[in-house]
């Protein structure tokens, strides 16, 4: 909890409150459906809140924005970002149901009323988003196919809308026909060593109406 307040120190206590009982939830559910590994769970703040949270240095979202997580897994990035922005509402999609249980579990048990969940293929959700968000659950052109026509056609930030995804290693194979994006390095937020190759890339996406 001390690495969340170290980069995020303006958290109300209610925040606070919630980010503490993330750990005990998901030690809890983990030990009855495995959706982070064991040395994940150990270092959960640190592999994946803060990561999650990564998306936060490079996007503050404004009050009434939509965003899609997409393969949420075990929540990351939805909900450590649904606690942080209140007042954003979270659609959460993943294909597999075990993994979304936890997250439903999870949820219900922080009392945050900002997340809905859907267990499908992000192809068949028939809504539009201001950002979409994801930990590299696929390589980029993939992820772009996937998401085509889910990007609301309303500007409410500096960054246009697209997608912010959380990936690492080189990339530069992976976005080369990607003129627009524009990589963030995690490193200069995040001092830790875990953070030295991770990124964040913007890539805005054009609505399609």
């Amino acid at each position: 909890m001390e690495l969340i307040l170290k980069y995020f120190p303006d958290l109300t206590e209610d925040q606070i409150q919630k980010f503490k009982q993330l750990e005990s939830l998901y030690q809890d559910w983990n030990l009855k459906i495995n959706v982070v590994s064991r040395k994940d769970i150990d270092e959960l703040f640190l592999r994946h809140v803060l990561h999650s949270l990564g998306i936060a240095k490079v996007m503050s979202f404004k009050a009434g924005s939509k965003i899609l997580d997409v393969g949420t897994g075990g929540g990351f990035p939805g909900i450590p970002l649904a606690i942080l922005f209140p007042e954003c509402s979270f659609h959460l999609v993943d294909s597999i149901a075990k993994k979304l249980k936890v997250v439903d579990e999870v949820v219900e048990g922080l009392g945050i009323t900002n997340v809905k969940t859907t267990h499908s293929r992000v192809e068949a959700i028939d809504d539009t988003f201001d950002f979409i968000v994801s930990r590299a659950v696929a390589a980029m052109p993939t992820f772009v196919h996937w998401v085509k026509g889910k990007i609301a056609k309303k500007q409410n930030h500096e960054l246009k809308n697209g997608i912010l995804y959380l990936k690492g290693g080189d990339l530069s194979d992976e976005l080369k026909d990607y003129r627009t994006t524009t990589i963030y390095n995690l490193s200069d937020y995040f001092s830790e060593d875990f953070y030295e190759t991770k990124k964040v890339v913007h890539l805005p996406l054009k609505y399609r109406g």
